[in-house]
């Protein structure tokens, strides 16, 4: 049976003792770490005159698309930390047509986020079902006073744009319902508009005396 290799003895001996240390074996490792890292050559990034790099799925901050929230508050009641304020009115729609149905729809008046409290789990962001919220790699939001990190909605709408494009999908994924479902409607519409319209024939006489007679 072979002897094990010095860099891989027990720590302790078989009589469970720990097994005494080379005097000034810590030392010598330190120094060797520090001399590895003296060697390495150093990379400062120099903010802020040039950005990091983020990865494309950073949180950074929460953006706001106005236009798709139908203030239905399932971003405010998932919340958990109760970060969203959402403020609305009613208004009532005339009917588009006679005699119709008056309708009545939910006019948004204000959304903000504190972000003193918000803890970027993005719950409201997946429970959204209008795709009204999107993560933006903005961070460069720092107040000098914590009630200045509450945001209102025109805040939050300048940094959906900065929201980036989503990645491709996979060549071999199938096609999106909803893109599919125009995509044939579209393709229906065009087939209908290309048919040629053929000119009725003209009926023909079947009596040949009436034919004489024309002629």
């Amino acid at each position: 049976m072979s002897r094990p290799s010095p860099d891989h003895r027990p720590s302790t001996t078989p009589s469970g003792r720990p097994r005494p240390s080379v005097p000034g074996s810590g030392l010598a490792k330190g120094l060797a770490v520090t001399l590895r890292t003296m060697t390495k050559k150093t990379v400062t990034e120099q903010y802020p005159d040039a950005l990091p790099d983020l990865p494309p799925r950073t949180r950074g901050v929460i953006g706001l698309f106005e236009e798709n929230c139908t203030v239905c508050m399932l971003c405010a009641r998932e919340c958990p930390d109760w970060c969203i304020y959402i403020d609305s009115h009613k208004e009532t729609i005339p009917a588009a047509t006679p005699g119709g149905r008056e309708r009545s729809r939910n006019v948004l008046d204000r959304f903000a986020i504190d972000f003193s409290l918000c803890m970027y789990c993005g719950i409201c962001i997946e429970v959204c079902p209008f795709d009204a919220l999107f993560w933006s790699p903005e961070f460069e939001y720092a107040e000098t006073d914590i009630r200045d990190l509450t945001h209102e909605r025109d805040k939050l709408r300048e940094w959906m744009w900065t929201v980036p494009a989503p990645p491709a999908l996979d060549p071999g994924a199938e096609e999106p319902k909803e893109i599919a479902a125009a995509r044939k409607t579209a393709e229906k519409l065009a087939a209908a508009q290309a048919e040629p319209t053929e000119p009725k024939a003209q009926a023909e006489p079947t009596d040949p005396k009436e034919g004489e007679g024309q002629s």
